[in-house]
């Protein structure tokens, strides 16, 4: 894989956070502030093409700010590419 290619669960995770964000009406500059970075790091991060993700303390700060659980961010159960790619 390349190593600027978004897994199937980092995309997911960026997703829901997108997601719960437009449903609580907020900005990715709104988010960009909640976790002290600059305005265009959302932005990237929501980019398909750039290799910027969300790590386990970017997503316990939205948790926390959002009042939301971490899991909220997570699928129900394990994607499949998760698989493919440890069995090789």
């Amino acid at each position: 894989m390349p190593k600027d290619k978004k897994t199937d669960i980092e995309q997911y995770v960026i997703n829901r956070v997108k997601e719960i964000r437009i449903e609580k009406g907020l900005t990715q500059l709104d988010i960009s502030i909640m976790l002290s970075k600059s305005k265009g790091f959302v932005g990237q991060i929501e980019s398909y093409i750039h290799p910027a993700k969300y790590n386990l303390n970017h997503l316990n700060i939205l948790a926390i700010e959002l009042g939301v659980s971490p899991k909220d961010f997570l699928p129900e159960k394990g994607l499949s590419e998760s698989k493919k790619k440890k069995g090789k």
